[in-house]
C-alpha cells in the first residue's frame, strides 16, 4: 500500500494522457499523431503523392515477425501511390494482414512463430548445445532453404489466387531475407535494402547481435568490427545453402572470402526505418544509406470491445500497457504471475496484451487481458509501456510519447532498449531472463517519474516532424536508374527487354514488346533480356600469394565435394523419392477412404480370379516409380562426377590464372597505386577486351613507374623520396608486367568461361523470358488498346530504329 501511494506522489507530477472519455481519434493529441498528420520531414517531400516517372513492379521480400512485417506495408501502400504495383513476399501465415492492407501477397515458406521460439532459446549468435543436439539448426536450415526458394518464385510467379502475371522490376528486402541479392543478380534488376536496426558497419554503435566487450581494442574500431564478426559468423552458417540456391538459379558461387560483406561491396542502397531523433546517422555511412524516420502505417479504424472500453473509463490508478507481441514464451504462466506481483505491488492498472505466448491468469479488476488491438490507438490511452523492444512497437510508444521499459529476449531489442535508456525515456533494459518482480516494479516506477514523461515528450515532439515512410520512398527513387529503366517507347513503363537493330540498341517494356511481336515488326532472336542493373559480384585479391593459396584451396574443395557428392546425391533423390511416394501413398489413402467402390467399380473378368485394374495399375506404378528413382540416383552420381572434371579443368586452366593475375595487379596498392580497371568480363568478348587492356596497361604503367615513382618521391622526401620511388617503381613494374601478360591470358579463358556457362545454364533464364512475355500478353488483355494506340507505338518503334 505504501507502493501505491508513493506511485501516486509520483504520478501526479507527471504527464498523464488524456482523459479516456474525453479523448476520440478525432482529437489532436500532442503525442498521438497519424501518419496522416504528420508534418514534413526534414526532407523536401512534395506535398501530394504523385506518380513516379517509371511505374515498376516492386516486389518486397520479408522475413519475421508481424512487427517486422508491418512497416514494410506501410512502404508498400506509399510506393502505390507513386504508381507502382507492389507485392509482398513474406510467410504464409501474414497472408491476410497483407491483403487487407490491399496488396499482393507471395508466400514465401517458413513459420514465423517456430523462428521466434527459437531466437527466444537462442538469443544470440551461438546456438546453446540442447539446441545442437536436438537437430533444431539442421530444420532451421532447411527452412531457410526454403524460404530462399519462395523469395525466388516471388520475383517472376503469377499470383496464387488471382493467377495475375508478375515479373518484378525491383526488389526491396530485409538482410534476414538473405535471397534479396541473389535475386537481383539473376534478374538484372535494381535492389533495395531496408530495415529497423543497424545493418552497415559503423565505428558509432556495435551491431546488435553482436555482445563484444572491448578493452585494449579502440570502441569505435570494436564497434565496426562486429558487424564483420556478424556477417563472417552468418555466412560461415549458411554460405553452403546459399551457393547450393545460386547454383540452382544458375549464378556462380560466391567465394567465401566475399560472401560476408557483399552489401558493402556492392554498394546496395540502404534505408533505415528509425527516427534520427532517438538513433542519429552515423557520420561513417557512405551516401547511399539513410535514416528517414520510422515507418508508420495510416491509424486503423478501431472500435474497442465494450469490456475494454468500461476498462479504459474506469476511474483509479493511471494503466500501464504490457506485452510482447510475437514473442512466443516457453512458460508463460509464470512470466503472467511476475506481471500481475508487479502490478499489484505497484498499484497501478494493466493491459497485458496476450500475444502469441498467450498470457492471461485470474481475473482481477485492475487487470485487462487483451487480444489483438493496434497500439496505434491503445498507446493513446495509457500511462507507460512495457514491452519486447521490437522496433515497431517502440516507435509506436515514443511517437505516442510514452515512458518505455524494453524487456529484450533477443536480436536488435536490446539495442532499442539502450537507445530509449540514453535518452531518459526509459529505465535500462531488462532480460527477459533476468525478470523479476521487483526490477519490474522498479523499471515502472521510472517510466511513471516526471523526467521520463518530459524525455519521451521531447522525442515524441521530434517524431512529429518526420514523415519516415515518404522519405523511404524518396530514397528508394533517388537511388534507381531512371534512364536504364524506361521504355525508349513507352518512357513511363519499366524497360524488360534490349532489341539489337544494327548498331542500335532499343529498350522495350513487356508491353511494348508484345504489341511489336504481335504485329510482326521484329525478329524475336533479337530480342533479349534487359538487365537495368548488373551486379558482378568479383572475387577481390591483396596480393598474388594469398590469391594463389585461395585459388588452389578452391579447386581441392570443390573436387572433394564434387567426390562426395557422387555418393550422396544419389541418396539425397532418394529419400526426396521416398519422400514423394509416401505423400502420394497418403493422398490415395484419403481419396480411396473417401470413396470405397472405387477400386470395385474396374475389375477385369479374368475367370475364376478376376484382377482389378487398380492393382495392375499400381503394380505398374510402382515399377515405374523404382524406374525413375533409379534413374534420377545415377543421373545425381554423374553430375557430381562431372563437376569434379569441370572444378578441375576450369580450377587449373581458369582461376589459377585469374587469382595470380589479379593477385600481381593488386601489389601498386601497398604503396598506394593502383592498376586500371579492365572492366567487367560477363563473356568472351569482354574477355578478350579486358586481356588486352589489361597487357597494354601493364607493360605502359610498369615502365612509367620506373621513372614516375622517383620523380614523385624525389619532390615530396628529396634523395630519400627518390630511394623510396626507385623501389616502388621496381616492385609497380614487375607486379604490373606480370600482372598484364598473365591477365593477357586469364581474362579471355574467364569470358570463354562464362560464356559456355550462360550457354549450359539457361534454364532459369527461359523461364524469366517466359514469364516476362507471359505478363506483357496480359497488360495488352487488361490495357484495352485501341487500333490508334497500337500504330503510335508502331510508328515510334519505326522512327527510333531509323
Amino acid at each position: 500500500m505504501a507502493d501505491s501511494k508513493l506511485y501516486e506522489q509520483e504520478h501526479n507530477q507527471a504527464d498523464s494522457p488524456p482523459s479516456y472519455g474525453e479523448a476520440t481519434l478525432s482529437d489532436t493529441l500532442l503525442f498521438s499523431q497519424t501518419t496522416k498528420a504528420r508534418g514534413r520531414s526534414p526532407c523536401d517531400i512534395p506535398s501530394e503523392n504523385r506518380p513516379w516517372a517509371v511505374k515498376l513492379n516492386i516486389v518486397i521480400q520479408v522475413v519475421g515477425s508481424r512487427g517486422d512485417v508491418q512497416p514494410f506495408i506501410a512502404l508498400g501502400n506509399e510506393l502505390q501511390k507513386h504508381g507502382h504495383r507492389v507485392r509482398i513476399a513474406t510467410h504464409d501465415q501474414f497472408e491476410d494482414f497483407v491483403r487487407q492492407a490491399n496488396l499482393e501477397f507471395y508466400p514465401i515458406g517458413g513459420n514465423p512463430a517456430e523462428l521466434m521460439a527459437f531466437m527466444v532459446k537462442n538469443p544470440g549468435l551461438i546456438p546453446s548445445m540442447q539446441t545442437l543436439r536436438s537437430g533444431e539448426i539442421q530444420r532451421k536450415r532447411a527452412t531457410i532453404s526454403e524460404m530462399l526458394e519462395g523469395c525466388w518464385r516471388s520475383c517472376f510467379k503469377p499470383d496464387m489466387i488471382s493467377a495475375e502475371p508478375f515479373v518484378a522490376d525491383a526488389i526491396i528486402a530485409n538482410p534476414p531475407s538473405f535471397a534479396h541479392v541473389h535475386c537481383a543478380q539473376a534478374l538484372g534488376i535494381p535492389l533495395h535494402l531496408c530495415f529497423t536496426m543497424p545493418w552497415s558497419p559503423t565505428a558509432a554503435f556495435p551491431h546488435p547481435l553482436a555482445n563484444i566487450k572491448t578493452s585494449s581494442v579502440d570502441v569505435g574500431t570494436g564497434n565496426y568490427l562486429s558487424y564483420l564478426l556478424v556477417e563472417w559468423m552468418t555466412w560461415q552458417g549458411l554460405g553452403d545453402i546459399i551457393n547450393s540456391f545460386r547454383e540452382r538459379i544458375d549464378l556462380e558461387h560466391v567465394p567465401y572470402s566475399e560472401g560476408p560483406t557483399l552489401a558493402v561491396s556492392l554498394k546496395i542502397p540502404f534505408t533505415y526505418c528509425w527516427s534520427p531523433a532517438l538513433v542519429p546517422r552515423p557520420i561513417d555511412w557512405p551516401p547511399h544509406i539513410d535514416v528517414c524516420g520510422f515507418f508508420f502505417r495510416d491509424t486503423p479504424v478501431y472500435t474497442p470491445p465494450p469490456e475494454l472500453d468500461a476498462f479504459l473509463r474506469m476511474r483509479g490508478p493511471p494503466v500501464v500497457y504490457i506485452g510482447f507481441g510475437s514473442i512466443v514464451i516457453d512458460d508463460p504462466e509464470a512470466l503472467t504471475g511476475t506481471l500481475l506481483d508487479a502490478v499489484h505491488a505497484l498499484g497501478v492498472r494493466a493491459i497485458i496484451s496476450k500475444g502469441w505466448s498467450k498470457l492471461g491468469g485470474a481475473d482481477f479488476e485492475d487487470i485487462f487481458y487483451l487480444d489483438d488491438c493496434p497500439h496505434e490507438w491503445l498507446f493513446q490511452h495509457v500511462s507507460a509501456v512495457v514491452h519486447h523492444g521490437g522496433a515497431g512497437t517502440t516507435a509506436c510508444g515514443l511517437s505516442n510519447g510514452r515512458p518505455t521499459m524494453v524487456v529484450p529476449f533477443f536480436g536488435d531489442q536490446p539495442f532499442w532498449g539502450e537507445m530509449i535508456n540514453a535518452a531518459g525515456a526509459g529505465p535500462t533494459p531488462v532480460p527477459f531472463k533476468s525478470l523479476n518482480t521487483k526490477n519490474l516494479v522498479e523499471g515502472l516506477k521510472f517510466c511513471l517519474t516526471k523526467e521520463a514523461a518530459i524525455a519521451a515528450g521531447k522525442i515524441a515532439s521530434k517524431m512529429v516532424k518526420e514523415d519516415g515512410v515518404k522519405a523511404a520512398v524518396r530514397s528508394f527513387h533517388a537511388n534507381l536508374p531512371l534512364e536504364d529503366l524506361r521504355c525508349d517507347l513507352l518512357p513511363d513503363k519499366p524497360a524488360a527487354w534490349r532489341y539489337k537493330h544494327k548498331e542500335k540498341t532499343i529498350k522495350l517494356s513487356k508491353f511494348a514488346m508484345q504489341i511489336l511481336l504481335e504485329n510482326n515488326r521484329l525478329d524475336q532472336e533479337n530480342v533479349k533480356l534487359l538487365e537495368t542493373k548488373h551486379i558482378d559480384i568479383l572475387h577481390r585479391r591483396w596480393d598474388p600469394v594469398t590469391a594463389m593459396a585461395s585459388a588452389y584451396i578452391g579447386i581441392a574443395t570443390d573436387i572433394v565435394q564434387a567426390q562426395v557428392g557422387v555418393f550422396t546425391k544419389p541418396y539425397e533423390e532418394y529419400k526426396k523419392a521416398q519422400a514423394q511416394n509416401k505423400s502420394r501413398k497418403i493422398v490415395d489413402e484419403s481419396l480411396s477412404k473417401q470413396d470405397p467402390e472405387v477400386s470395385d467399380s474396374h475389375s477385369l473378368p479374368g475367370g475364376n480370379g478376376a484382377m482389378s485394374s487398380s492393382s495392375s495399375i499400381h503394380s505398374t506404378n510402382s515399377h515405374n516409380k523404382k524406374s525413375g528413382t533409379a534413374g534420377l540416383m545415377a543421373r545425381a552420381s554423374g553430375k557430381s562426377a562431372g563437376k569434379m572434371f569441370v572444378a578441375t579443368g576450369k580450377g587449373f586452366f581458369v582461376n589459377v590464372p585469374l587469382a595470380m593475375a589479379d593477385g600481381m595487379r593488386a601489389m601498386p596498392g601497398f604503396y598506394g597505386d593502383k592498376a586500371k580497371d579492365c572492366g567487367n568480363v560477363t563473356g568472351w568478348k569482354s574477355g578478350m577486351a579486358a586481356g588486352g587492356k589489361a597487357f597494354s596497361y601493364g607493360i605502359v604503367g610498369g615502365l612509367a613507374d620506373l621513372v614516375v615513382q622517383p620523380y614523385k618521391g624525389g619532390r615530396k622526401e628529396g634523395a630519400l623520396g627518390v630511394a623510396k620511388g626507385i623501389g616502388k617503381g621496381t616492385l609497380g613494374m614487375i607486379s604490373k608486367i606480370s600482372g598484364g601478360a598473365v591477365g593477357f591470358y586469364a581474362y579471355p579463358a574467364q569470358g570463354i568461361a562464362k560464356s559456355i556457362s550462360n550457354t549450359v545454364h539457361t534454364t532459369k533464364k527461359k523461364e524469366i523470358q517466359a514469364a516476362k512475355r507471359e505478363e506483357g500478353a496480359w497488360l495488352i488483355q487488361e490495357g484495352r488498346l485501341t487500333n490508334e494506340d497500337v500504330k503510335v507505338i508502331i510508328d515510334v518503334f519505326e522512327f527510333i530504329k531509323i
